[in-house]
């Protein structure tokens, strides 16, 4: 699949591709661990595909997995921090 033709497609249309070739991924895994899979080349080309994809999804929803992580945790000053306890000396 070329980038062109990606880059065509709509936001939804990605996601939708993104899950097709996720499912076909797997499947060509199984098929190549059973012996049954005629051209290993076609799970490279698959993982490539898919790459370009997320890379597309990406660049359209101006956002990345790290900045997504990031936006759902809590914010640690939430808590103001204790100061460690003071040793007594004897």
């Amino acid at each position: 699949m070329k980038a062109s033709e990606l880059n065509e497609l709509s936001v939804d249309e990605l996601t939708r591709k993104a899950g097709e070739l996720r499912e076909n991924l797997f499947n060509l895994k199984i098929r190549r661990r059973a012996g049954t899979l005629e051209s290993t080349s076609d799970v490279t080309k698959n993982k490539r595909d898919l790459a370009r994809i997320l890379t597309l999804l990406t660049q359209k929803t101006g956002s990345s997995k790290a900045q997504r992580k990031a936006a759902k945790k809590p914010p640690a000053a939430a808590q103001p921090a204790q100061a460690p306890a003071e040793k007594e000396q004897t």
